[in-house]
């Protein structure tokens, strides 16, 4: 899909310059002498009053006496003026603008807009696309284009990069230009008015000339767009960023710096994750992480085989190595052989290869060529201390030689650290020139390694295909919302475990029986009851920690002990002070607690990213900064097993080994059922369970807090991530009498969409791929299931057999462009399905969804011998066109005008 909004912003033909200058020291001067330095082809139009010429081109006096409207604008003015200069473009018809200037938002109020406002309304008011303000510009060195006030050019290369602070752009060109490493796109995107992060994803995910992309973050401020770009864009190329303000303090500043909301730091972290792109915490880990973007090949593994002329280094890289959680490779029987065959008895004879301090050049590069040729591995640190024998100039021209002519060499990925100051410096140029990346240091070397298999795992653990639960517990949305929307109507906005067992049990999820009763009284009879032993609590849904003001007595035996205890506890609550409403006592069955481990769940709204989740061991000091593994909602059994292993890991959750240790799988599901609990039910404005009781496979829900509140819709837009729409569900009468289900796809499909392709006849896979497939990979099945329902749609027909097994008898997807301007389709039926009526019924349904979502125009490619496809393209209105010379039929339908009847 070539489609994208800023197209021509990244590819101007012609460039007018708004305040240009001949003084050195203005940025007109500095923007007209960088695109003249590029040596961009296109007309460089200078526009100024003051001068006839600027840096030997004609200028222009004002915007109105340009000879033709140019593509892009650079604004290199002061703030205070920017205003009126739009307005003038937008006359001109211009339609991308770069604004240099800073200070936007502190122009004066007008019409109680601010200076930010009024700009973004006279370039929408024109249809101005805007980057910045306070930009430092953009280069793009494969078009000879740097339309910035930078003080270097950026070189060519394959690695994108986009900052909001201009500042880090400038440290990062002046690194990159010292190393020799280039760039395919230089993006400055300084405050985000317009133009942020999601377009330059969206256009960056799809160049055939970006590799990877580095990205450094202040704050975000579309968090479903900008979701949904960086997931689509990290599936097809690596994705590292840099975030500012971990710290509260650094969060302070930020929202000074940019205007907007910083959000938490732990939830960017768990966005940055789910959406499959990989955090560094410096700089020096960005330069590192840039450097093998710029030289490596992606990993086909993870195993590391090390070689050095010194024993200290190597064990060094290897501690770094096995720290980070990192594997080393074991080398074959045949390959140490082969080293035995020419290195000095006294070298280590394993993985770290310690070739000694006595190494020759020759001896280096032969032990590299060796260890090349070993499939054991998948990556070759190759790491260099200064020698008496050789300088490292000679080391590293040996090698570099050695490896230019080895077949081995391209399989690997090969990682160079040269360390040293004078001695090291020229070593390290040889290698850069022949595209090999360097590292100052063994455990910086491994460091960016790491940043490599971490990215592979986090990818690997996104694809992984979740488990089914939805066979065997049952949601209703409908019930849910009506049991929440009760319960605001008659006034409560807090409610406990009492009011909120309803909720819970609409969802499978087990609560420990309790009664809500007035007196000391009534509690010895609720007690008698339910039956010993109980807890006694006071009722106080808006009081999170009951406890601080002795409002939780446990273990009482008998109807006297919570007589009294009922009464002590009246008395308490009656001295305090604070504006808290108490509305009796709760009795609650004690849980057995032998061998059980204690958890807290909490859902609350993040700023930026909506609804969030937490799960950590809790207590009444919990920060869930500190004590909680966090993760975006919705979740599926694999996404909730991945939240609990990391919680694990990072010891926010600690398996102790009880009587029943921790049961991942039944929590996994518990997790998925809040989580669609929490989708289904907007009016949960936050969610506190503390404590849940984890015992093996029963796990029960022991005090529950919720805030609620009125909403009018179905609260996905609050969601970061868009959740599956049930609501698309339908059924579907076959000509033979079956009955199938209609449904958007999902993850756990993956089997049943395997056997579905399994069962599609040679002709209707060839039809379907234009060509003959082999079996698809765990990968390409990943992406036809686990879907970005924000901008794809994929409808199944699902048939479930006597035996209670379901199985894929059709399938029509859509992917829409960022712009929702155009929707390509495909379709397919299981071979032996034809004829059912299953393909226009499955084609209307997506017609029907994207003509509500308000998507231009649906288009579709077939082959000319699929006769069927044609056919019914014709019948639903598509103009069908024959390309005899790319060999395709082009099925195109204009769904505004398209009549759903």
């Amino acid at each position: 899909m070539s489609r994208n909004p800023i197209n021509r912003l990244l590819n101007p033909q012609s460039i007018a310059v708004i305040g240009a200058s001949n003084n050195i020291n203005r940025a007109g001067n500095l923007v007209m002498r960088n695109l003249l330095q590029g040596n961009f082809s296109g007309p460089i139009m200078p526009v100024t009053p003051k001068h006839a010429a600027v840096c030997g081109v004609l200028a222009y006096k004002n915007i109105a006496s340009l000879p033709h409207i140019p593509d892009l604008a650079v604004i290199a003015i002061s703030a205070k003026k920017v205003t009126s200069i739009l307005s003038e473009l937008g006359e001109l018809g211009c339609q991308y603008v770069i604004i240099l200037a800073a200070g936007i938002d502190q122009l004066p109020e007008e019409d109680g807009l601010s200076g930010n406002q009024q700009v973004l309304k006279i370039a929408k008011s024109y249809g101005i696309r805007l980057l910045g303000g306070s930009s430092l510009g953009m280069q793009i060195p494969h078009l000879g284009l740097n339309a910035s006030f930078s003080h270097q050019q950026a070189l060519p290369g394959k690695v994108a990069f986009i900052s909001q602070s201009s500042s880090i752009a400038t440290t990062m060109l002046d690194w990159a230009n010292h190393k020799g490493i280039g760039f395919s796109h230089f993006v400055s995107v300084g405050e985000t008015l317009d133009l942020n992060f999601n377009e330059l994803l969206d256009y960056l995910g799809r160049d055939n000339k970006t590799q990877a992309i580095l990205l450094y973050i202040d704050s975000i401020n579309d968090h479903r767009h900008f979701m949904s770009a960086a997931r689509t864009a990290a599936r097809s190329k690596p994705i590292i960023v840099i975030k500012s303000g971990r710290t509260y303090e650094g969060q302070l500043s930020v929202i000074k710096h940019t205007g907007q909301h910083a959000g938490s730091d732990v939830v960017y972290d768990a966005a940055f994750k789910r959406s499959g792109m990989l955090r560094v915490n410096d700089l020096h880990e960005l330069f590192a992480a840039f450097e093998t973007l710029a030289y490596s090949k992606p990993l086909k593994g993870e195993r590391l085989a090390v070689i050095t002329n010194g024993g200290a280094p190597g064990i060094m890289a290897v501690d770094a190595l096995i720290s980070r959680g990192g594997k080393l490779a074991q080398l074959e029987p045949e390959i140490l052989e082969k080293l035995n065959g020419f290195l000095p008895s006294y070298w280590s004879h394993t993985n770290p290869v310690d070739i000694a301090g006595d190494a020759t050049p020759k001896r280096f590069a032969q032990a590299v060529g060796t260890i090349l040729e070993s499939r054991e591995i998948d990556t070759l640190l190759i790491i260099h201390s200064p020698s008496a024998t050789a300088s490292g100039e000679d080391f590293a021209t040996e090698i570099v030689n050695h490896i230019k002519t080895n077949k081995h060499a391209k399989r690997i990925n090969i990682l160079t650290n040269w360390i040293g100051e004078d001695s090291a410096y020229a070593a390290r140029r040889i290698v850069r020139k022949a595209g090999l990346p360097t590292y100052r240091t063994p455990e910086g070397a491994v460091g960016a390694f790491m940043h490599m298999v971490e990215y592979r795992r986090n990818q690997r653990l996104l694809q992984e295909t979740p488990k089914s639960i939805s066979r065997h517990y049952a949601t209703d949305p409908n019930r849910v919302r009506e049991i929440a929307q009760t319960l605001i109507q008659q006034g409560h906005s807090i409610i406990d475990l009492n009011l909120a067992q309803p909720l819970l049990a609409t969802y499978g999820l087990k609560a420990l029986a309790t009664k809500l009763v007035d007196t000391p009284e009534q509690a010895k009879e609720a007690a008698q009851e339910i039956g010993f032993p109980v807890a006694l609590k006071i009722g106080a849904p808006s009081l999170t920690h009951k406890s601080d003001i002795g409002g939780v007595v446990l273990n009482l035996n008998s109807a006297e002990q919570v007589e009294v205890a009922a009464n002590g506890m009246l008395e308490r609550v009656a001295a305090y002070t604070d504006d808290v409403s108490f509305n009796g006592l709760t009795i609650q069955k004690m849980a057995s607690t032998a061998g059980a481990q204690e958890l807290r769940f909490a859902m609350h709204n993040d700023p930026v990213f909506g609804p969030v989740l937490y799960i950590g061991e809790g207590g009444s000091n919990w920060d869930v900064a500190q004590d909680a593994a966090v993760a975006l909602p919705p979740l599926n059994t694999a996404l909730a097993r991945y939240m609990l292993i990391s919680a694990l890991k990072a010891g926010k959750i600690k398996d102790h080994r009880a009587i029943q240790a921790l049961d991942i799988n039944a929590l996994s599901i518990v997790l998925t059922q809040l989580s669609y609990l929490i989708i289904d039910c907007p009016e949960i404005a936050s969610l506190d369970i503390n404590p849940m009781l984890v015992s093996g496979e029963d796990i029960t829900l022991l005090d529950v807090n919720i805030k609620l509140q009125a909403c009018d819709s179905d609260g996905a837009q609050r969601l970061a991530i868009r959740p599956y729409p049930k609501e698309l569900e339908e059924l579907f009468l076959l000509r033979d009498g079956r009955e199938v289900l209609l449904r958007p796809i999902k993850a756990e499909d993956e089997q049943s969409h395997i056997e579905f392709n399994d069962n599609l006849s040679k002709e209707d896979r060839y039809k379907r791929f234009f060509g003959e497939v082999g079996q698809l990979s765990h990968e390409e099945m990943a992406k036809m299931t686990q879907i970005d329902f924000d901008r794809e749609m994929a409808f199944i027909a699902t048939y479930r057999d006597p035996d209670n097994k379901f199985h894929t008898l059709g399938v029509v997807r859509a992917i829409t462009d960022p712009e929702n301007h155009e929707t390509e389709f495909a379709v397919v039926i299981r071979s032996d399905m034809q004829g059912q009526g299953l393909g226009k019924k499955l084609m209307v349904k997506m017609i029907d969804y994207c003509k509500h979502r308000e998507t231009v125009t649906m288009l579709g490619l077939t082959l000319p011998q699929n006769a069927g496809m044609v056919s019914l393209a014709r019948k639903l209105g598509f103009k069908v066109k024959f390309d005899i010379e790319e060999g395709w039929v082009e099925m195109k339908l204009d769904l505004q005008s398209y009549n759903l009847a």
